[in-house]
């Protein structure tokens, strides 16, 4: 299959992107309350690994594992400076008994879903622009990236207040 003449049209409405964005929103929220370090943080990575796969069905894009996490660590590690910290920072943090297992599951699942959110939205406009795995450029959208991360931060606070949806 040639990847590069891969027809970009999406095969759901932007309705349908959203919900899977959301719903893997919601996931990572989940994930980000277990007390366990880095198993919160491979639990985050393979939520955030699915909705790219979800999305790139959508958009009839090939989807490479390997290639995919390559391009989604720059863009968390990106948000160092204007966060609470990266999601394995936070993760790592529930290491020290109590303070730092009380601030990793409290702010864990609101950096979690909030890094979901920004990757999803950027993968979703960079996909509807007609961009595969192989051209994203993790360098071009960092500003973009910040930007959305504080929108997800805002989006998951809002949603933790809500009751969880059924799929």
């Amino acid at each position: 299959m040639d990847v590069e003449n891969t027809s970009i049209v999406a095969e759901v409405s932007k309705e349908e992107l959203d919900r899977i964005i959301r719903y893997h929103v919601w996931g990572a929220m989940g994930v980000g309350l277990i007390p366990f370090p880095v198993i919160d943080f491979v639990g985050l990575t393979g939520i955030q690994l699915n909705m790219l796969r979800k999305l790139a069905q959508a958009y009839n894009i090939p989807f490479f594992k390997d290639r995919v996490r390559t391009i989604v660590s720059p863009l968390i590690g990106a948000a160092v400076p204007g966060m609470l910290g990266t999601p394995l920072a936070l993760s790592l943090a529930k290491i020290v008994p109590f303070l730092g297992q009380t601030a990793g599951v409290i702010a864990m699942p609101v950096v979690a879903g909030a890094t979901t959110y920004a990757i999803g939205k950027i993968f979703m406009q960079h996909f509807a622009s007609g961009g595969t795995f192989l051209t994203f450029d993790p360098d071009k959208v960092k500003a973009y990236y910040m930007e959305l991360l504080q929108e997800g931060q805002q989006i998951a606070s809002e949603m933790g207040k809500e009751s969880v949806p059924k799929p």
